[in-house]
C-alpha cells in the first residue's frame, strides 16, 4: 500500500497510525497537494490526502472511508472501530468530534483574521475533548480495552491544533496528559509532525 499526504495532514496521520497499530506495511509519499497536485490527481480526482492506494492499484478516499476499509481488511478482532453496538457508537462519536476539532483547527488559521479569539469554534472542541480526557483518566476516551479510532482521531488533532495554533490549546490540561500519552506509543512517533 502507498499512503499519499504530509503527516502535518491530521487527515493523513491518523491513516497512518491506524497502520502501524495493525503493523500493516505501507509506504509513505509525503506529497503536499499544493505543490505536486498531479501526483496525488493520478490516483484522487478530488486531489485532496490522504488517498491510500491499494496493492490491486485500486485507491481510497477520504479519511473516515479508508479508517473504515483498513479496519475490514483487519478484521474484527484487530479492528480499531468495534463492530456494533454501544461501544461502536462510542468510538465513531468520540473519532467525529476529534475529526471536528482537526476541521476546526484548520480554519482557525482563516477564522481569527475575521473573528476575536474567544470566537474561534475550536476551543470548544477542545474543551469538551478536554472532559472526555479527565473522565477517561488513564483508560481509553470511549471506554474500550485498548486502544481505538477514537483515541487515534483525540490525539492526532489536539497535536495538530498544538502545533498550528498553539495558544488556543493553553487550558486543556487532561487532554495535553492524554496527548502526550498517546504520542509516546511507536505507532504515533513513527508519523511526528
Amino acid at each position: 500500500m502507498e499512503l499519499y499526504g504530509v503527516y502535518l495532514s491530521p487527515y493523513t496521520r491518523r491513516i497512518a497510525i491506524a497502520l502501524n497499530l495493525l503493523d500493516m506495511p505501507y509506504t509513505h509519499n509525503a506529497v503536499r497537494v499544493f505543490e505536486r497536485p498531479d501526483v496525488v490527481r493520478e490516483h484522487n480526482p478530488l486531489t485532496r490526502v490522504p488517498t491510500l492506494v491499494l496493492e490491486d492499484g485500486s485507491a481510497l478516499i477520504e479519511s473516515g472511508a479508508i479508517l473504515d476499509e483498513i479496519d475490514q481488511m483487519a478484521g474484527p478482532d484487530r479492528a480499531l472501530t468495534p463492530p456494533s453496538g454501544p461501544s461502536r457508537r462510542a468510538v465513531l462519536q468520540i473519532a467525529a468530534l476529534g475529526v471536528g476539532v482537526m476541521e476546526k483547527a484548520q480554519w482557525a488559521f482563516y477564522e481569527t483574521r475575521f473573528h476575536p479569539e474567544e470566537k474561534v469554534q475550536v476551543i470548544a472542541g477542545l474543551e469538551h475533548l478536554n472532559g472526555l480526557a479527565k473522565a477517561a483518566g488513564d483508560g481509553w476516551m470511549a471506554g474500550t480495552q485498548a486502544i481505538s479510532q477514537a483515541d487515534i482521531s483525540v490525539a492526532v488533532a489536539h497535536s495538530f491544533a498544538k502545533k498550528v495554533r498553539p495558544a488556543l490549546t493553553l487550558n486543556v490540561p487532561d487532554l495535553d496528559k492524554f496527548t502526550t500519552r498517546c504520542e509516546a506509543l511507536p505507532a504515533f512517533q513513527a508519523t511526528a509532525l
